[in-house]
């Protein structure tokens, strides 16, 4: 039967060997699949969802069930206090600012515990200068612990955190655009154990993006006393429009409210406007989805590893979060790659990916996203900072047969001169 889709039979030769060898893989990711969806059903069947609760608010949003019970959900999940899941933040990053604004006062001091946070964290700290409103701008001092052998730094957070300024420490557990390995959650309890041990009063915070149900615990199961991430990655499922969530200690959570409206008011508004539904069920099939998206990065590890290409994770390594890095080592392949990823998409298909001064970075950015959600990283997705080494970061895969089919277009652009 023949498509229209353009994959040379060396290419899907290349995909077949690439596939068998993958059991192994894929079972251990079904099987964290299947714990978590239980995980999920049963929370959803302990505080008795109803479909009541998929009816949305306007204006100021008072008297939420859906969106309320929704907070109280994902604490359960997270093993936390309370929750704070909103369609009002625009991303990630604005859900982690308002998590440290919310924690930290003049003259204390934030901590990064694994080396500089995500590119653009770096305006919110005051590590660079975005504009004014950073922590830097409100009395905040910044300071990070460098990798050591681009791991984290033991001795170093240790030493870094026992200045009682120290108020708040930040563990981002995905790469970002480094080139160290994301940290798993036992990872991020060892690194927990070490701030309590010598500063119990800090408050731990991790940037939980690209690790929701990739493992079978969260890092708020290990001592993390807050996690943050956005809901069009991992727990979104793929369907929710927008947003992002903390859950943790309950006057962290609060305080991130605080800021993400007003002092008196923090969760108490906030209308949904309809999409209650959307976020329900994208936290239902969230495990679901993160398993597609895991499917995928082997699978492309696998097939980039044939090719010739260094990549992070291996193929058959345990992941900790959805990214896969491939060592692509120079601009022309990292074009040529993302434009086979956007052709496999199912939006925009037809459009090239071309490096763009993206609001945040400090360099071009390229970014190959045909998606239903505008930057869904949980829908295939590639980008890279054109700079050295010209590694791409792929994420995503909605399902894995779709995720499958747009790595195929991505080696076939590499091999095409």
């Amino acid at each position: 039967m023949n498509f229209p889709l353009q994959i040379s039979e060396r290419v899907r030769a290349l995909a077949a060997q690439a596939e068998r060898g993958l059991e192994e893989q894929f079972a251990r990711i079904d099987a964290i699949a299947q714990l978590n969806s239980q995980r999920v059903l049963a929370a959803f069947q302990k505080h008795r969802v109803a479909e009541s609760y998929f009816a949305g608010t306007t204006g100021y949003g008072y008297d939420d069930l859906g969106r309320d019970k929704l907070d109280e959900i994902y604490a359960e999940l997270f093993g936390t206090e309370d929750a704070l899941v909103r369609l009002q933040f625009v991303n990630g990053t604005h859900a982690i600012t308002c998590a440290l604004f919310g924690a930290l006062r003049a003259g204390d001091v934030l901590v990064s515990a694994v080396g500089a946070p995500y590119d653009t964290l770096l305006g919110v700290v005051g590590a660079v200068d975005k504009g004014h409103g950073s922590l830097r701008d409100y009395g905040v001092e910044y300071r990070q612990v460098e990798l050591k052998d681009n791991a984290p730094d033991r001795e170093g957070l240790a030493q870094a955190v026992r200045d009682p300024k120290v108020k708040a420490v930040l563990i981002q557990r995905s790469k970002g655009y480094a080139t160290r390995a994301s940290l798993s959650v036992d990872e991020i309890g060892e690194l927990c154990a070490i701030v309590r041990e010598n500063n119990p009063s800090v408050a731990i915070l991790v940037d939980n993006c690209y690790g929701e149900f990739v493992e079978e615990r969260e890092p708020t199961h290990v001592g993390a006393d807050l996690v943050v991430g956005s809901l069009i990655k991992n727990p979104g499922g793929g369907l929710a429009p927008t947003g992002a969530y903390i859950a943790g200690r309950r006057d962290l959570v609060e305080g991130a409210a605080m800021r993400l409206t007003c002092p008196g008011i923090g969760k108490e508004c906030g209308s949904t406007l309809g999409n209650n539904r959307l976020l329900y069920q994208g936290l239902f099939l969230a495990p679901h989805t993160v398993a597609q998206a895991l499917k995928t990065a082997v699978f492309s590890a696998r097939l980039m590893e044939k090719l010739g290409y260094e990549t992070e994770p291996k193929s058959d390594a345990v992941r900790h979060d959805i990214i896969q890095m491939i060592h692509l080592g120079g601009p022309e392949a990292v074009k040529r790659f993302c434009k086979g990823i956007q052709s496999g998409a199912p939006v925009d298909s037809y459009v090239t990916p071309e490096p763009w001064d993206m609001p945040g970075y400090d360099c071009p950015v390229i970014m190959a996203a045909g998606a239903f959600i505008q930057g869904a990283s949980i829908e295939l997705s590639a980008d890279a900072p054109m700079r050295e080494p010209y590694t791409v970061y792929l994420q995503g895969g909605l399902t894995y047969e779709s995720g499958k089919t747009g790595i195929m277009l991505a080696a076939e652009e590499l091999l095409r001169e």
